[in-house]
């Protein structure tokens, strides 16, 4: 069976799998965000707990690996993709590699709020609920332009660093 033939339906299924992983990866620390701060609210948390759960293991992890398998499936069929002297795709897999990183960190974070363990304030979470949108800038800029920009690079994270910076020096909410 000739796969090539079907490479832009794979392209088709990475897209929708990583839109249906960063929709995990923006709504989780939310989650954690109402989590941690009404901590007191034991009805609320067992809710909360329920959906952050549920959006990890049943829409954010399958997602994370449909997105991985079928990218890394894109470059087996088009290894010239992995060209040293047009090294957006390197850059491209770099971050992506954060991202899965990071979605490990929420089941991290899921599984302390779980066992009734607090590692961050709401803040933090706010904060951190940053760092996918930061990264898919990135890798988006890559995949739609098709070049490596140290220039777009440096911008976006120094962008992201002071969009974070501004959510930590927020009053932290009234935490129950």
């Amino acid at each position: 069976m000739d796969l090539m033939q079907y490479y832009l339906w794979i392209v088709v299924f990475h897209i929708m799998a990583m839109m249906s992983w960063m929709a995990m990866l923006f709504y989780q620390p939310r989650l954690y965000v109402y989590h941690t701060e009404h901590k007191n609210k034991p009805d609320f948390v067992e809710v909360v707990k329920i959906q952050e759960y549920k959006m990890y293991k049943y829409i954010g992890l399958p997602a994370m690996w449909a997105t991985v398998i079928s990218g890394l499936l894109m470059i087996y069929l088009r290894p010239e993709m992995l060209n040293l002297n047009d090294p957006w795709l390197f850059a491209k897999l770099f971050f992506a590699g954060l991202l899965v990183a990071y979605s490990f960190s929420m089941e991290y974070f899921r599984k302390r709020l779980e066992k009734g363990i607090y590692p961050k304030s709401g803040n933090f979470f706010r904060a951190y609920n940053e760092v996918p949108t930061v990264l898919s800038i990135l890798i988006v800029g890559y995949v739609v332009v098709k070049t490596f920009s140290l220039l777009f690079t440096f911008i976006t994270l120094l962008f992201g660093a002071f969009i974070i910076y501004k959510v930590l020096r927020q009053k932290p909410k009234d935490e129950s």
